[in-house]
C-alpha cells in the first residue's frame, strides 16, 4: 500500500501563499545586480559614502576584522 506523502500538498499550497514574495524578492535582487554591476572605481572614489567610511574599512583591515565595533 502507498503511504500518504503530504510534501506534494504542502509546497503548493505554500507556493500560493508565497508567491508575492518570491517574485519580489527576485525583482529586488535584480535591480540591485543592475544597478551595483554599472558602478566602476571611479564612481566610488567620488562617493561621499565611500570618503567617510574608508578609514573605518582600512583600519579594519589592518586588524583582520576583529576590531571593528560599528
Amino acid at each position: 500500500m502507498k503511504t500518504f506523502d503530504p510534501w506534494p500538498i504542502f509546497f503548493r499550497r505554500e507556493f500560493h501563499r508565497n508567491w508575492p514574495f518570491l517574485a519580489g524578492f527576485a525583482v529586488t535582487g535584480a535591480l540591485i545586480v543592475k544597478f551595483t554591476a554599472g558602478l566602476t572605481e571611479e564612481d566610488a572614489k567620488n562617493s561621499r559614502f565611500v570618503q567617510e567610511h574608508n578609514s573605518h574599512i582600512i583600519e579594519a583591515c589592518r586588524q583582520g576584522w576583529n576590531g571593528l565595533d560599528v
